[in-house]
């Protein structure tokens, strides 16, 4: 997702850029702040393991920009009730998206896995499910690196929309969304400042053409 900053006051209709040149966006709603978000990454890794009946198997894999913090915290976490540490690596799906011939390819950051995924669960992490063109993207760059047991897609917002028949199986928050707004989160790690999910979209009354491009077309 692009990065934004956040509004001044969390009611007001602070104005911001909207990349894609269709106008400027606007502050619609807070969604989750930093104490939902800690919430919600305890209660899905506490999901994960759940899941897989325990941790010994798993490798969580986050995906550029903002899954590879969460992918970070659920770990994290997961070693903390657990007591057992999970490798976590991160995934750039930029070379393996279908619009790659209609925008220039921006790599993101470097794939690192430190373990071999063959015969592991994988759980890919990323911060909005959208399309769902990310997370296909995502299961195409995962078969050059090994043959897991399991892919699972853990999200912390699904927004709707889905272009691909991907569903996540842990996800945060489900929000209905217009498709011209904007879900935008922010981690510390990642954006500094303080972590939190915001709502933005065009202005009252301003024709909605469609979904920002970029990351947020996932």
């Amino acid at each position: 997702m692009a990065d934004a900053p956040r509004a001044g006051q969390p009611n007001e209709a602070a104005a911001a850029p909207d990349n894609s040149g269709g106008g400027r966006f606007v502050f619609r709603a807070d969604v989750l702040d930093a104490d939902d978000l800690r919430r919600a990454h305890t209660r899905i890794a506490h999901e994960i393991v759940e899941r897989n009946h325990g941790a010994d198997r798993l490798v969580l894999i986050g995906l550029y920009t903002r899954g590879t913090a969460i992918a970070g915290r659920l770990a994290d976490a997961i070693e903390s009730f657990e007591g057992v540490g999970v490798p976590v690596g991160a995934l750039d799906v930029a070379f393996y998206r279908d619009d790659i011939a209609l925008r220039p390819v921006q790599p993101l950051g470097p794939t690192e896995v430190p373990v071999d995924v063959t015969g592991r669960v994988v759980v890919l992490v990323d911060d909005v499910l959208f399309t769902g063109r990310t997370a296909r993207a995502a299961l195409d760059a995962l078969t050059e690196l090994g043959r897991p047991t399991a892919v699972q897609l853990a999200v912390l917002v699904d927004r709707g929309h889905r272009e691909l028949p991907i569903r996540a199986d842990f996800v945060g928050k489900n929000l209905p969304t217009k498709r011209a707004e904007d879900v935008r989160v922010h981690m510390a790690e990642v954006d500094g400042g303080v972590d939190g999910i915001e709502l933005w979209g065009p202005p009252d009354g301003a024709e909605e053409e469609g979904s920002r491009d970029g990351e947020v077309a996932g």
